[in-house]
């Protein structure tokens, strides 16, 4: 299992809607909205990473309101 950080920006006040758009994605463990750069933060687990890759194009880039994606992948060191 892989897992990765999905940081999220949003159009103007669009965070609290995607979120909860977000939360539904199967293989979303969680996410939130934050302070700083980025408006959301959502932990993805998936089989490995190019699943979480796929999950993070075909279904949250397309959520309305998202404007950008940063993935970072977890490692074990």
């Amino acid at each position: 299992m892989t897992t990765a950080y999905v940081l999220i920006k949003t159009e103007p006040g669009e965070a609290g809607n995607v979120v909860k758009k977000i939360i539904k994605i199967k293989g979303i463990v969680s996410a939130y909205a934050i302070a700083g750069p980025f408006d959301i933060i959502a932990l993805a687990e998936a089989e490995d990473f190019n699943a979480i890759g796929k999950m993070v194009v075909a279904r949250i880039q397309k959520i309305t309101g998202v404007s950008q994606t940063i993935t970072c992948q977890t490692v074990d060191l």
